[in-house]
């Protein structure tokens, strides 16, 4: 039946997109892979919160374990029951990975947490925070980038493709959460024979 093969093609699909979110979440809290920026306080607030590790992470895959195993009950009422089951997980993964999305969005835009040489000499700041509401974005003038930071190394980079990456998944995962949102609720008005109705031949 579609809403059952719906359901499971889209669990399926949330499982490596759940692992990508955890491993680029987990990468940012380790810059240049040494633990003692975590340790020390210097990353930033928006990689701190690990939503990529519980909300992008755990609570969707939490609900794609719920859509590959679900819709397998038998009877009218237990397949409605499963249904609205079903739509409240998704709306929770759904808000999940929507959250992750905005805080990876913020934590690009704001740039990273770095030893920055100042006027007033090192210090770990966020030089490319946006001061003003017109200054230009830096992630569209990369020759802003060498010279921001002195440590960690490459941590622009570093930044800029992982909370992309947080970003694009979690945003893929809340589109595909909505998509199953709509699926289930047609699954509780149209029951488990929805699309199994066939044409007669004439």
């Amino acid at each position: 039946m579609c809403v059952t093969s719906c359901s499971r093609c889209v669990g399926v699909s949330l499982v490596p997109m759940a692992f990508v979110c955890m491993l680029a979440n987990g990468l940012l809290l380790l810059p240049d892979l040494k633990a003692h920026y975590l340790l020390d306080g210097h990353v930033t607030r928006e990689a701190r919160w690990g939503t990529g590790l519980w909300a992008s992470g755990f609570l969707v895959l939490i609900g794609a374990r719920g859509f590959v195993i679900g819709s397998s009950r038998e009877g009218c009422c237990a397949y409605r029951i499963e249904m609205l089951c079903q739509v409240g997980c998704s709306c929770v993964a759904l808000a999940a990975a929507a959250f992750c999305c905005l805080v990876s969005a913020t934590g690009l835009v704001q740039g990273p947490l770095c030893l920055h040489n100042s006027t007033q000499g090192l210090a770990w700041e966020m030089p490319l925070k946006l001061q003003k509401s017109g200054d230009p974005i830096y992630l569209f003038d990369r020759t802003l980038w060498p010279a921001a930071c002195e440590e960690p190394r490459n941590i622009v980079q570093w930044n800029v493709v992982l909370f992309s990456v947080l970003m694009a998944t979690s945003a893929l995962q809340a589109i595909l959460c909505a998509a199953h949102t709509i699926n289930a609720i047609l699954g509780i008005i149209f029951g488990p024979r929805f699309c199994k109705n066939k044409v007669s031949p004439a």
